[in-house]
């Protein structure tokens, strides 16, 4: 086990609700950044891959980072503006999720803006997992083995911290 990561997310109040977001700062450009949001090929080093047609609205995410055992999600494009922003509407379990990304040059590098509307799952289970997947993407975009991120890092360690954000 590591040491704890620090958070970085926050809780703000947005026009579909209120959001979790975390914000990054990546070494990557915006067209590298993009592709490993949003393609099979970008995806699956980090966190999973895309099944489907983009083009159509819908894909299905199969999450891969969790075993083999993990049902895939239909996923519904709301927004999409390459290589700048995408929202999806997904479902997980009986939660709806709605996931935001905004991205934008820094320099050299990206600087990306993630953002899940606050339903009924509590912040302190949601804001550790995507801390955890966006260190991940670091990860990957840095060229290094995401596997090395270990998930007792940040669960339970950073869930009180985003309780706490949401109340």
């Amino acid at each position: 086990m590591n040491a704890t990561p620090e958070p970085r997310g926050t809780v703000v109040d947005a026009p579909g609700g209120r959001e979790l977001q975390i914000r990054r700062d990546l070494t990557a450009g915006i067209d590298r950044v993009w592709a490993a949001l949003t393609t099979s090929a970008g995806l699956e080093p980090w966190i999973g891959r895309l099944e489907g047609d983009p083009s159509s609205g819908r894909v299905t995410f199969v999450m891969t980072a969790e075993g083999g055992d993990v049902p895939p999600e239909e996923c519904v494009i709301t927004e999409c503006t390459p290589p700048r922003t995408f929202s999806i509407d997904t479902s997980v379990g009986e939660d709806a999720w709605h996931l935001r990304v905004a991205l934008s040059e820094d320099g050299g590098g990206t600087r990306l803006l993630f953002a899940q509307v606050l339903g009924a799952e509590p912040a302190g289970s949601v804001g550790p997992g995507w801390e955890y997947y966006l260190d991940r993407l670091e990860c990957a975009l840095a060229g290094e083995d995401a596997a090395g991120v270990d998930w007792d890092d940040y669960y339970p360690a950073l869930k009180d911290h985003y309780d706490a954000l949401a109340r």
